[in-house]
Order: C-alpha cells, then structure tokens, then sequence
C-alpha cells in the first residue's frame, strides 16, 4: 500500500500547491493488479484466528495492521510473531510468545509516509511549474523536493563548493634516506610537514650538519586486525559502490534476485550480529564443495570456525548471509561479484583474525626525529578468503639502539595541499547513514532520484559531481531557508516520529505540528522564490531564447517555439504560456492541419524504435483536455505518467471523443484492442507498412503491406460495429481477383483484409489463441460490443483467428 492525494488533487493545474498540506490522504495498493487485498481477504475467510509473520521493524508493524485490514479480522484474534531469524528454533521460540501488533509503531510509519508525501509533492508542484514556466534548457522533467532527497544532494554540493573554495598551500616536508644492509629506506618526518619554508630550510640545515641518523628506539609489538562483523545492507552497498562498481539502485536488484533465487538470505537488514541460534555450521557446509573457496571452508570446518564479533542486532534480520553454493555460470558475471562478495564477507566472520608484528625503529639528527616502520605477518587468518584486506609484508634491516648511520640523501620536498575529491556513492552512504537520512530501503531510491532528476551526475569512480541544476537548487535553498536542505530536518521529523513510536506522543498531534512547521516554510519559500530566481536566470536560458519557432498558437496566431529539454514543451512569447508535450518521441508538425475546437496547429508524436507508434495531438488539448471524465482515460493510456496533467501527461488525438474532427478516436478508431481496454486506432503516417496502433497500450497491429492508402469510412460493420476500412491497393499488387484495387471491409469479419493482419506486442509477435476481443466500447471474452449498440457476434470473427 502507498499514501497518495485523492483523484481530486492530481491535477497540478487545478490544484494550489498550499491547499495540499491541509488535504485528506488515501491508501492504493501498490499493484492494483495484483488484487492481493483480496486474496488475502479470500484466504481469510473460515479463518479464527490471524498470526502476522512480517518484517520486525516499524514497516513491518505498519504493514500488519493493512494485512488486519484487508482480511476484516478483530484485533483480538491477531497475534505477531517476533522472529530475528527464520532457523526452526526461532520460529517455534516466536509461536510460543505471539504478542499483539504494535500500532504505535504502524502509526509512526503512517506519519512518515504522510509528511513526506505532502511536503514533498507541495514544493515539487510549486517549483517545478514555477521554474520550467520560465526556462527552456533545466533538462529534467521536475523539479523535485524531498526531506530526504533534497539533504543527500546537499551533501554532494557542499563537497562541491569545499572543492572551489578550496585554496592551495604549499608546503615542505624534510625526507632523510638511508641504505643499511641492502635497503633503502625513507624515514618519515615527526613533524610531517610545514607550511612556512624558511623554518623547513633550517631544520634541512641542521640534519646535514649533523650527518649520522642515531637510533633512539626500537619497538616491536603483535597487532591484531580484527575480522569483519555481520553484513548488513548499507556496508553491502558501499562495497558494492566503491569496489564491484554496482551503483546502490543496481546492486540492490541484484541482491534481491539472488534473494529469490535461494542464492542469499534476506537482503535488507539494518542487523551486524547474528543470532545465537544461527546454524554457522550449517551455512558453511553448503559452501564446503564451491569450485572457489570450498577447500578454505573444509579447513576452516576441520580446524574450528570462530565464533563472529559482536555487532548490533537491531530486531530485523539476520546479516546478509549465503544460503546455498553457486559458481559465475550459474549467476552471470554482475551477481557473481555481489555473490562472491556475500560469501567471502560471511566466511571471514567466522575465521580467525589477522595477527602481525609491526616493528618501528626511530632515529634522531639535528634534534628532529624520524621513523620507519615494518610488518611481518605470523597468521592471515581472515585476510585468507578477504585479500583486499590483507596486511602486506615490509621488511626493515635489523637496528640496534645507540647505532648511527650515515645520510645517503636528504631530501626537502615541497608540495602542495589538494582539495577533496567529489563525493564517492560509498561516501554519501555513509553520510545519511550518520544523520539518519533514509533507511536500508530507502537510501539506493534517494540517491538513485537524484541521479535521474539530473541534480548529480556518476563519473569516474562512482563520484557523484553535482549538475548546474542541482547546485543552483541547493544554492536556492540556502538563499531562503538554509534548513530545507540540511540533514537537521530529517533529524527533526525522525525525533517527533520516535516519540509517536515509543508511544509518548500523540499521532495525530504530531503530524500537525510538523505538517504546520513546514506549512509555514513553504509559504515564506514562495513569497521569496526571487531569490531563487535570481540564481536560476544567471545560470539557465529564459523560454523566449530557448527552442525554435514549429507551430502556430490558436490564441494570438503567432509562432510557438519548441523546448526540447526535458519536459518537452511548446512556449507562445506573444501570449507567455506554456503547453506541455510527451515525455518521449520526436514532435513535428501535422500537415498544417488545426483543431477545431481551439484552432492551434496539430503536431504529431513519433514514439523511438522502429515500431514506435505515432499519433496527432493539439498543444492546447493535450496540456487542458477540454472533455469532463477525460482524465480517467488519460491516467491509464501509456503516454505518459498518471495523476500529472500538464507535466507530461495528457490528451492526445487518439483520446479524443470529438464527434466531427477527422484526427479524433470517434473518426480514426478502428476496433477494440485484443490487449487491453484501448482501441485501435489507424495511424495514418505509418505508409507503406499500415497500421492500427493502441491509443492506450504497445498493441500493434500491421495491415495490407501492399496497400497504397488506407482510411477509415463512417460505416459500421453489421457482425461487431466496428469501423468499415476502405483500402486501395496498388495495381501491380493487388489481391483482389478481378484486379480492381478498392476494397472495404472490416478487419475482423472481411475473410480478405483478415488474412493480412499481423499483430505484434512489443518486441515479439505472437499470435492471440484463446482470447476474444472487445468492440469499442469494452466489450466481453468471446465476443465484441459495437460502439453503439453493443451487439454480440460469434466468436470465430475475433482476433483469436489472427
């Protein structure tokens, strides 16, 4: 389930921005197809009693109470499981201490989900129409705000301004070198570096007067490098960043793949300890015969495993863990990695630390002291299955305390200081997992948004180097309200959410007391968005330079100019609006044809790929659809994204139910889709190879290849209602038997025109077996209902023959 505004305040157009923090909000399911709120309820029924086995965080407690919900059980015949485990020991130890749902927790998460959906889609709608109402080349869709979003891309732009306010300095470091029994060595400065050359010059000065390096100290201690604790899913993605190269968004789908395909245990846990019942023995037994470290697991199991170190179990999940044995040509070469990574972190946990000897011998000349250091290994332990965490090998001579030895070399370098590098993906993980910002969950979705929204982009070394866009934004904000892009908002909202949690605060109380907070922000942001302004025209080109002149307005019959940065969008300089388009394809203009509702020029939409679809629209339609219940088709047609009308969604020719236009669905609609609830509609720009294309779905349908026009006609076929198509072949191929060259018919009833239908979905053809289709007017299995009378046929004359 998903918090969402009711159908009412979709409409971005027609909605303030204000009025949405005061709004009602409503629960969808996430897969409306999916119908699993009423299979759950289904299940239910004859049921007494409802066990919840979910997740033990907060969602997992939110998510209980929709499942007591959809299935209509009383809270007194519910009970939860507790689990931190899924080993036999652990599910009987749950079943034997059932409790009850925690709803304070269920009520913390509701209060999440509400206060970020209002907060955020109230500045988003504001600033996206506000900006993209004024400049041409932003090159994203929206303009988005996020409590969470907005802070993790303040990171990247703060690193960004340290690296040009950076201010380089020089600096000298004074480097003695030795050769002692066949080494050379260079010994380190106690001071490391200065900044001031002259004194730097003098210590130089000193050590050359002197000449012979003393031995003052010699120390040698075993060291210890302890091995890994438990994998939780955040160390997972950082690893994944800065050493396999999967970005977060990335490396999550593969773990969840692995996941379901038995390969890993469950990949989203904030837990590093492991829970006294875990079965080590078990799990490394599985691994005993891999190809790649089952004879470091046999000797492992053979010598005694260690018991892992303690990490933190926070109630959700075990560590990510390997459930069963796999190779790369089973998984391929990308899950491999994270596999293999999975495995050997596991593996190391349970193996025996890493232990050396560091020695360190420190000298003296001219009163400045300097040191070398070695390192022997005695056992690998861990670093055996983990060699990127090996300790290497460096051998020193062997010094004896009061020894002096001559200078081979003494060196004064110079250098100079050098800013930070951008932020890494691993870095900026670890930056929200410190202030808190997102979840295990959360977190890839954030940093994958700001991606997408063109705010950072990922180069070399999975850095993240902020856009124009995305620094002028953060610049915004703290030219307004420096807190809507600090980490200390989400700080805030996450303390308020403990305390409902915890039970020491009231739901519903703060939800209004935070919703009014930013309330109050949000209206001090829109009375000084100049400010904001101000940046975005020194950085970005105003509408009226953007684009080039391609259709007529239907209002002051002067040129339009076409935007196509994204959001792609029509701009009138002479009347000063802007008329959004589809998201995708290439625009054109249509013949010089107009609408005669508003007499704007239509264009026409060439959807990418060589059977993309291409359809007709009307600017002015397409941003205002000007018939009422239209928006229930356009949130259901693929051109574009639901609930947004004028952001990239809209009404097209082949939506529109005009009566006499020769370009509307009423003139160019053909018959029902066999795929969906859309019609087919003739698309008259696909000559030489005809076809019918889904005004909602990727439905194709290829007709007569030899065909020199095709058209629709004001006729009905008499079997289905569907349209009369008039065809006119070309002479010299022509199917007809008595060489005339002009046939009508209609496609599903006409034996002629039905063998020369092709159907494609896609990208694969297939034919439709056992499924009839609908007239135009929706229709039922086995038989198709005419547009106007609905009448039945016999299902032979479907598209099941195609």
């Amino acid at each position: 389930m998903f918090s969402d505004f009711p159908p009412k305040y979709q409409d971005w157009a027609a909605t303030d921005p204000l009025g949405l923090f005061d709004a009602q909000i409503v629960k969808n399911e996430s897969n409306p197809k999916a119908h699993i709120c009423r299979h759950l309820n289904q299940e239910a029924r004859g049921c007494h009693y409802l066990v919840l086995w979910l997740d033990c965080d907060r969602e997992g407690e939110n998510i209980c109470f929709e499942v007591i919900q959809s299935t209509g059980f009383n809270i007194k015949d519910t009970y939860r499981a507790r689990f931190s485990a899924v080993t036999e020991k652990d599910v009987m130890k749950a079943l034997d201490n059932l409790s009850t749902p925690n709803r304070d927790e269920a009520l913390a998460v509701d209060a999440r989900q509400e206060i970020d959906l209002k907060v955020g889609v109230a500045f988003t709608r504001y600033q996206t129409s506000y900006f993209q109402g004024k400049y041409g080349n932003l090159d994203s869709r929206v303009i988005s705000y996020g409590p969470c979003q907005t802070p993790t891309l303040g990171f990247c732009v703060q690193r960004y301004l340290q690296i040009n306010t950076f201010k380089p300095e020089k600096f000298w470091s004074l480097h003695p070198y030795i050769i002692f029994q066949g080494y050379e060595i260079q010994l380190e400065w106690q001071r490391s570096r200065l900044f001031d050359k002259l004194v730097a010059m003098m210590f130089q000065k000193l050590a050359a007067e002197d000449g012979f390096l003393e031995v003052t100290e010699i120390s040698e201690k075993q060291e210890t490098k302890g091995r890994p604790v438990g994998l939780n899913t955040v160390n997972l993605l950082k690893v994944a960043s800065s050493a396999l190269g999967f970005g977060p968004h990335m490396a999550m789908q593969i773990a969840e793949r692995l996941y379901t395909q038995g390969f890993i245990s469950y990949p989203r846990t904030e837990s590093t300890a492991y829970p006294p019942s875990f079965d080590f023995r078990g799990t490394l037994s599985a691994q005993a015969n891999n190809p790649t470290w089952g004879n470091y697991v046999q000797g492992l199991l053979a010598s005694g495993y260690q018991k892992p170190r303690a990490g933190a179990d926070v109630g959700d999940h075990p560590p990510i863990t390997p459930m069963g044995s796999a190779t790369e040509d089973t998984l391929g070469s990308d899950a491999w990695k994270l596999y293999q990574y999975i495995c050997q972190h596991f593996i190391g946990t349970v193996s025996p630390d890493c232990k050396y000897l560091r020695r360190k011998v420190e000298f003296s000349i001219g009163g400045e002291s300097f040191h070398c250091t070695g390192h022997q290994v005695i056992a690998k332990g861990f670093t055996a299955i983990m060699p990127w965490l090996a300790v290497n090998d460096k051998n020193i001579p062997s010094f004896t305390k009061g020894q002096k030895i001559g200078v081979s070399k003494l060196e004064l370098y110079e250098g100079t200081t050098s800013p930070p590098d951008y932020l890494t993906e691993s870095e900026l993980i670890s930056l929200m997992e410190k202030h808190g910002i997102g979840t295990d969950a959360s977190i890839p979705v954030h940093i994958n948004n700001i991606c997408e929204r063109n705010y950072v982009q990922v180069q070399g070394n999975r850095r993240l180097v902020p856009t124009t866009l995305g620094i002028t934004l953060v610049r915004g904000y703290q030219s307004i309200d420096p807190d809507l892009c600090l980490p200390d908002i989400r700080s805030f909202i996450e303390q308020q959410i403990t305390l409902i949690a915890k039970g020491q605060a009231d739901h519903h109380c703060i939800v209004q007391h935070v919703i009014q907070q930013f309330k109050q922000k949000f209206s001090y942001f829109v009375k000084k968005i100049e400010d904001m302004d101000a940046l975005f025209e020194a950085q970005f080109s105003s509408l009226t330079d953007s684009g080039r002149a391609i259709s007529k307005c239907g209002k002051c019959l002067r040129y339009m100019k076409y935007i196509s940065a994204q959001p792609t969008r029509l701009y009138c300089g002479t009347c000063e609006e802007v008329y959004y388009l589809p998201p995708m394809g290439t625009i054109k203009l249509y013949k010089e044809l107009t609408c005669p509702l508003d007499n704007f020029e239509l264009l026409v939409c060439s959807m990418p790929g060589p059977e993309g679809k291409a359809f007709p629209l009307c600017p002015y339609c397409y941003s205002n659809p000007p018939f009422e219940g239209i928006e229930s088709l356009i949130n259901t047609a693929k051109n574009g994204p639901s609930g947004k009308i004028g952001k990239g969604a809209g009404m097209p020719c082949t939506l529109c139910p005009h009566p006499t236009c020769p370009n509307s669905l009423v003139s160019q609609g053909v018959c029902a889709c066999p795929e969906c609830s859309g019609t087919l509609v003739l698309d008259p720009l696909s000559a030489p190879k005809w076809r019918l294309c889904c005004n909602k779905c990727n439905c194709l349908v290829f007709l007569a290849q030899g065909a020199h026009r095709i058209s629709t006609t004001k006729e009905r076929c008499p079997e289905c209602d569907s349209s009369i198509v008039e065809v006119d072949f070309n002479k010299k191929t022509t199917p007809l038997e008595d060489g005339s060259t002009l046939h009508h018919g209609c496609i599903l009833c006409d034996e002629l025109l039905h063998s020369l239908v092709e159907m494609k979905h896609g990208r694969g053809f297939r034919r439709v077996g056992s499924r009839g289709g609908r007239g135009r007017g929706g229709g039922r299995r086995g038989g198709h209902r005419g547009r106007g009378r609905g009448k039945m046929v016999d299902p032979k004359m479907s598209f099941r023959d195609f």
